[in-house]
């Protein structure tokens, strides 16, 4: 990614540098570009870093079989579009989880999801039959036209409420108070508000779906309960441990 201002504002968009100053305690919108630029610039390098998603759902698979248990679970999943540009050993996101294509087969793609997967993840709730939101990683020359994530989730939320808005939807998520600070649902998403419990351990999260999402991702089927994987923007996470640090 282009370590320049212009670079990370475009990566982040004015909404999401507004949503890290408010973040920041007071932090100007220039005090946080100049913030995430210097964490780029100083932080040790991830190795993760190299494997980008950016939470904009390409394809809604659909999961064929599942085999397994807690020892992990084996997952076979229909996505032409997906299965026809990725290869062996190449990333998929799954519901905003990075997963390694195992074996191609057609238009078929069988994954495999570990323990520490599970425990950290909704996949261990799929069924035959559901629909799954699906990103490629990005290539060298795709559009960064999303968020700068990498599919490891941070937290598990849980749908509190749908409400219909004009056209789209208004979703509030219960979540740990870690994860609502910066998170969002794998999709084009943005936060509306946050409040916290009087414990300050959980959190709730608001987000305003528009059509567009509801049409392209399985964000149109949350009801009360069901459970949504979250991942905050990496470039927050940086900000928040600099403006975190003594």
């Amino acid at each position: 990614m282009e370590r320049t201002e212009s670079g990370l504002r475009a990566a982040l968009g004015g909404e999401g540098l507004a949503r890290l100053a408010a973040a920041g305690a007071a932090l100007s919108l220039d005090e946080a570009v100049a913030l995430a630029l210097e964490a780029l610039d100083t932080a040790a390098p991830l190795p993760s870093l190299e494997l980008v998603f950016t939470g904009i759902v390409r394809e809604l698979g659909r999961v064929e079989a599942v085999e397994g248990g807690d020892e992990g679970v084996r997952l076979l999943l229909a996505a032409p579009r997906t299965a026809r540009g990725v290869e062996r050993g190449g990333s998929v996101a799954l519901n905003g989880c990075c997963l390694t294509a195992e074996l191609i087969d057609g238009e078929r793609i069988l994954f495999q999801a570990v323990p520490e997967t599970l425990r950290r993840t909704s996949l261990g709730r799929l069924r035959p039959g559901d629909q799954v939101n699906v990103e490629p990683a990005v290539r060298a020359g795709d559009p960064l036209g999303g968020h700068y994530m990498q599919g490891h989730v941070d937290g598990v939320g849980r749908v509190q409420s749908v409400e219909a808005e004009g056209v789209g939807l208004r979703v509030w998520i219960e979540a740990r108070r870690t994860c609502s600070a910066t998170a969002s649902p794998r999709a084009r998403l943005r936060s509306r508000r946050l409040a916290d419990d009087r414990r300050g351990r959980r959190g709730r999260l608001c987000v305003a779906l528009i059509p567009h999402t509801l049409a392209a991702t399985t964000l149109s089927q949350l009801v009360p309960g069901r459970e949504v994987n979250l991942e905050a923007d990496v470039l927050a996470k940086y900000v928040e441990r600099l403006v975190d640090r003594p």
